[in-house]
């Protein structure tokens, strides 16, 4: 896969990308989540939006998969959690959720990409709200996918899925694998795979296994604090998906999302928790293929 030398806070990073379909048809950006690297967003799923005539752009997060690692950065994101709950001075973090953006953002300025149609899952999908807040010019519409809203008291998620995401992840291979069923916690009920779970995270694994990155994401999720003001302002297409399975990123979470855009709408699927289960990609994608050419044929019209 290639690769793009961007410049950033940091000094220079380089993000692990791909691309599939045809450049001159409009860009579709896919920004994983926590600890998610690009290989996360299903072949399915990518290959089902080439053939509704998008140009998809899947990239690993800095701190994840083949991008950039911080080796050696040290930071406490309870300490940053605990100074955002309480209004104090916030220590220092490596990054913010900006900062993430802003890697986007270079992304497609390597790609020659003015805007692109940006969908973000999770803190994916925190990162695509900054990312459409801060740089509303690059985004043609923005899709924001079991996301919340950066208010720590909505959406949040249950003491279960909360111990599933956080807690030491074994070091051995098959181990990693075994304990991958846990996250079925948070996924969804209906269509729960075991077989399918325990062959992602030997994916996982086998490309690129880096728990230590997951630190310094979750504080840049707690140091960069809510997006409500920001949201409120926005006048780009917005799209927010959410399952009713959910209970990692709960779905009061989207529901606060759309309430917060104008003009958003908000789709609740039932059936559906933290993931993208196989029998819902067809609708799924016919969703987000509707709010896409609807924003495709507004900007061409002016409407």
């Amino acid at each position: 896969m290639p690769q793009a030398i961007i410049s950033a806070n940091i000094g220079t990073v380089t993000i692990e990308y791909e691309t599939l379909g045809e450049a001159t048809n409009p860009a579709l950006l896919l920004i994983q989540g926590f600890g998610a690297q690009l290989i996360n967003w299903p072949d399915r799923f990518c290959q089902m939006l080439v053939d509704q005539g998008f140009y998809v752009i899947r990239f690993d997060n800095r701190d994840c998969g083949l991008s950039t690692k911080l080796d050696g950065v040290v930071v406490d994101p309870n300490a940053v959690f605990a100074a955002a709950l309480t209004s104090q001075e916030l220590p220092t973090v490596p990054y913010t959720l900006s900062d993430l953006a802003q890697d986007a953002v270079e992304l497609l300025n390597h790609l020659g990409l003015e805007s692109a149609h940006i969908l973000g899952a999770s803190m994916g999908g925190m990162i695509a709200q900054t990312l459409v807040i801060e740089h509303p010019e690059r985004a043609r519409s923005l899709i924001s996918l079991y996301s919340v809203t950066g208010e720590f008291e909505i959406g949040a998620p249950t003491a279960e899925a909360a111990e599933a995401l956080l807690g030491p992840s074994p070091t051995d291979r098959q181990a990693y694998i075994d304990a991958s069923p846990k996250y079925g916690v948070w996924q969804s009920k209906r269509y729960f795979d075991e077989v399918a779970v325990k062959r992602q995270a030997a994916r996982d694994f086998d490309r690129s296994f880096y728990p230590e990155g997951s630190s310094r994401q979750l504080a840049a999720i707690y140091a960069s604090g809510s997006r409500v003001e920001g949201l409120q302002k926005l006048q780009t297409p917005t799209l927010v998906i959410h399952g009713k399975d959910d209970t990692l990123l709960p779905s009061d979470g989207g529901k606060r999302t759309a309430e917060l855009v104008p003009g958003s709408t908000f789709l609740l699927v039932a059936d559906m928790g933290h993931d993208l289960p196989e029998p819902l990609l067809p609708f799924i994608t016919g969703a987000m293929t509707a709010h896409m050419k609807l924003a495709e044929w507004q900007r061409a019209t002016g409407h």
